[in-house]
């Protein structure tokens, strides 16, 4: 067969090979909306992403104010109304912390992360009630209530107790950063012109889905969560303090209320789909937050679609291995041969997914290669007629997996580890090929080298 169409032959195979390439790859994603599946499934029985805001304190008031409108003649006239408002104060300190204790939920083959929160929040507040304006504009101070913001209520585990200026108070639901959804007490009405300072304690446990946002609405925060969960992802600005061990971690956070948008957020109302550090979970809250995420590790679905992104680059080596062999030996392989082989290594992919969501990854990426190397070399022992030449690409196949393995988890190395692994191989290659003689091969004759020196053009 001449060269350019061996050429061809195998660049089609190898391009064939992206089909089921491409099914695994979309049986990886398939699965990856399994496992969201079972974490919707477990936040809709058990608690959502939370997060949790506040306290705030809002005074409501209503005054009779005088406007200027047009009649039913198109005069325009002054004439009184009344005019419904409130008054909105933040903390002037607000401290937050707790300690997030993690759990886990099976939901069939998938394994969601959950927590309870044991929390503790403290706030100050300095009042200062405006005067009455007089008899003019008449003022009425409706009661005050002080609120906190709760993702999903439902994660209440047992009673919040809560304590201003030391009074316990019996809680009650809504009034939280959007009507609805939150917790609030109702206070004593204060009097206009007057300035109070009011201290608030919170203490609650929470329950939740793998994440937690904290909202920095007073003008100063201090937050603080400790956990033994080993891998956690900050979100929102950064901890100014942080220690990550084996034994779990703990984060504090100092926010000054310049430093961030929350309040300006609350104050305009804002209402979209998710927090800015990213709540993913529809909770509605649309204010700047800090928070964390209780990360697994070992993502298998992560991992096993990073691997399949290589799996065009073993085909292709195996195949170039193949024709460099058929160069170097004289021994033809069919077409179909390279098929298969490029099929087993496809395989190894999808063994590698199914095996993955049973045991750790580790073994199943020793089961899957070990697997698809040993079809591959029991194969290639009859299409080599050698064993010892099937052993030498099962050496080959093995040095391929070790490296992928290796630019797997090593991801902050996977650039400098994936490009020295493909200048090894183009360096192999030269230095394999650096005698083949490519015009031959094609069934032309080699080009002379025109001689030099003295006797050129003699004949």
């Amino acid at each position: 067969m001449r060269l350019w169409l061996k050429l061809v032959l195998v660049l089609g195979m190898t391009l064939a090979i992206l089909v089921p390439l491409t099914m695994v790859r979309g049986v990886i994603h398939e699965r990856q909306e399994y496992r969201q599946q079972a974490v919707t499934d477990i936040a809709r029985s058990y608690a959502g992403q939370q997060w949790f805001a506040g306290p705030v304190l809002v005074v409501p008031y209503r005054q009779l104010i005088e406007v200027e409108e047009p009649d039913a003649t198109g005069v325009v006239r002054r004439t009184r109304r009344v005019q419904d408002s409130q008054w909105t104060f933040f903390p002037t300190a607000l401290t937050v912390d707790g300690d997030l204790r993690p759990g886990i939920r099976q939901r069939g083959l998938h394994e969601v992360r959950v927590y309870e929160w044991h929390a503790r929040a403290k706030a100050s507040f300095d009042l200062v009630i405006p005067a009455d304006p007089g008899p003019e504009q008449a003022r009425r101070i409706g009661q005050p209530y002080l609120s906190y913001g709760i993702g999903d209520v439902r994660g209440l585990v047992g009673t919040p107790e809560l304590k201003v200026d030391g009074r316990r108070l019996a809680l009650e639901q809504g009034q939280g950063v959007r009507r609805g959804e939150g917790l609030h007490v109702r206070l004593d009405v204060p009097a206009a012109g007057g300035t109070r300072t009011v201290r608030t304690r919170l203490d609650f446990v929470l329950a939740g889905t793998e994440r937690l946002a904290l909202v920095p609405l007073g003008h100063q925060n201090r937050f603080s969560l400790v956990s033994s969960w080993p891998h956690p992802s900050f979100e929102g600005s950064s901890p100014r303090t942080r220690t990550i061990d084996a034994s779990g971690f703990r984060a504090e956070w100092d926010i000054p209320g310049l430093a961030s948008n929350a309040q300006r957020n609350f104050l305009e109302g804002v209402a979209a789909d998710r927090t800015r550090a990213g709540a993913g979970d529809g909770s509605g809250l649309a204010v700047e937050s800090v928070g964390v995420s209780l990360v697994d590790p070992v993502d298998v679905y992560a991992k096993t679609d990073r691997a399949t992104k290589y799996g065009l680059l073993f085909v292709l080596l195996t195949f170039i291995g193949f024709f460099i062999f058929e160069l170097t030996r004289q021994l033809p392989i069919h077409p179909i041969q390279y098929g298969l082989v490029g099929l087993a290594l496809a395989m190894f992919f999808l063994l590698l997914l199914s095996l993955s969501e049973h045991f750790r990854f580790g073994w199943s990426y020793l089961g899957a290669g070990v697997a698809c190397i040993g079809l591959i070399t029991f194969y290639l022992s009859a299409v080599l007629r050698s064993v010892s030449r099937a052993l030498g690409f099962a050496a080959m196949l093995a040095t391929l997996y070790a490296a992928l393995y290796g630019l797997l988890v090593s991801e902050d190395n996977a650039l400098v580890l994936g490009s020295g692994l493909l200048f090894v191989v183009l360096a192999a290659l030269m230095t394999i090929t650096r005698h083949v003689d490519w015009y031959q091969l094609a069934g032309r004759p080699s080009p002379r080298p025109r001689r030099s020196g003295p006797g050129l053009g003699e004949g």
